[in-house]
């Protein structure tokens, strides 16, 4: 278990904060942000020190002839609930990823199989919309470009909300679908996908950019279909010459898609070094997005039998119309659960 001094020195720390935060003394905003971390984990060391107390006291009550059934049969339930409060506890001490507080960056493409690709993909958007209004996120279409069918060929959004990328993270990779497409006449099951990827956003300390290391082409907006042309160079293409990485904005200001873009290319940046650092401490690269393969899949939406499968975890649920609808918490809840066993499992916990 945690030595106790470690969680002394949580607590003291809490304690601190919370003085501050009265007095008004300090960065507030940050004292706020360390103070709201700590909390939880706070609230977990009280739940089993009480629980440690509850054992300690009702072994005290075994000495009294007169308690020591009531104290047995105390003993035995407090007991039954220390490892649940252990693993919470452990839980709650893991290291947190310092990007789960960021809002996210997420983008979506069609990979391998056309227009029904492209529907999937929009499919898939509209899921991750209604997930983020179920959770009282903000969404911010930054690039949005759909076929003739309508469907969606490039998707670049900015989420921001409580606890976002930590949510979201999980989600990069490819997204495989197998069901009836509208287009198909003779009922034949199709199979295809579309890559998903949830970047943090990153700030400038996080990504310093050389001017001299993009460039800044500016050129017309278009709506759907190429329709409704401005008749001004608004929209902004910058490209990252060192790594090749292309980002566009089409707002009505130029100066708001220079900042957007700007945001996106750090985002994509920052991911990259994120992902690289990562690949150095392990070599499993779980936020590899891939190349839109069918093979490379995370996870297999399958209408017809209405069962969604999560590859990585070999979660399998059926209730494809609820996940379609935005009610993804079953599948995230896994997902996370499952990297914090993985953590817990490295930390020899």
């Amino acid at each position: 278990m945690v030595p106790e001094e470690r969680l002394a020195q949580i607590v003291d720390r809490f304690e601190y904060l919370e003085a501050c935060m009265a007095e008004g003394s300090g960065d507030i905003a940050a004292l706020g942000r360390e103070y709201a971390e700590l909390r939880p984990v706070v609230e977990q060391i009280a739940a089993w020190r009480s629980l440690r107390d509850g054992i300690d006291e009702a072994e005290a009550m075994r000495d009294d002839p007169e308690m020591r059934a009531l104290a047995e049969e105390e003993l035995t339930e407090l007991k039954a609930r220390l490892p649940q409060a252990e693993h919470a506890l452990q839980i709650a001490l893991l290291p947190r990823d310092a990007a789960d507080t960021r809002p996210a960056i997420l983008e979506i493409r069609p990979g391998t199989g056309g227009d029904e690709a492209a529907l999937f993909a929009a499919d898939l958007l509209r899921m991750y919309l209604r997930y983020a209004d179920a959770k009282g996120w903000s969404v911010e279409i930054i690039e949005e470009q759909h076929s003739e069918l309508g469907g969606l060929r490039e998707l670049v959004a900015r989420i921001s909300g409580d606890a976002v990328f930590a949510r979201l993270k999980f989600e990069s990779g490819v997204h495989r679908v197998q069901r009836v497409p509208a287009t198909e006449s003779g009922g034949r099951i199709h199979t295809s996908a579309a890559t998903v990827a949830v970047l943090p956003e990153a700030g400038e300390v996080d990504i310093a950019i050389d001017p001299a290391d993009i460039r800044v082409d500016t050129m017309r907006s278009s709506g759907a279909g190429g329709q409704h042309v401005n008749t001004t160079d608004s929209a902004v293409r910058i490209t990252h010459l060192p790594t090749g990485i292309v980002v566009t904005s089409s707002e009505k200001s130029q100066h708001r898609n220079r900042e957007i873009a700007m945001n996106v290319l750090r985002a994509r940046l920052f991911d990259a070094e994120r992902t690289r650092a990562a690949a150095e401490r392990s070599d499993m690269r779980k936020t590899q997005v891939g190349s839109g393969d069918r093979s490379e899949r995370v996870r297999t939406y399958n209408f017809p039998q209405g069962r969604l499968t999560d590859h990585r975890i070999n979660l399998t649920l059926y209730k494809l119309d609820q996940v379609m609808a935005g009610d993804l918490d079953d599948v995230i809840d896994a997902l996370v659960a499952d990297a914090q066993a993985a953590q817990l499992a490295e930390m020899g916990a």
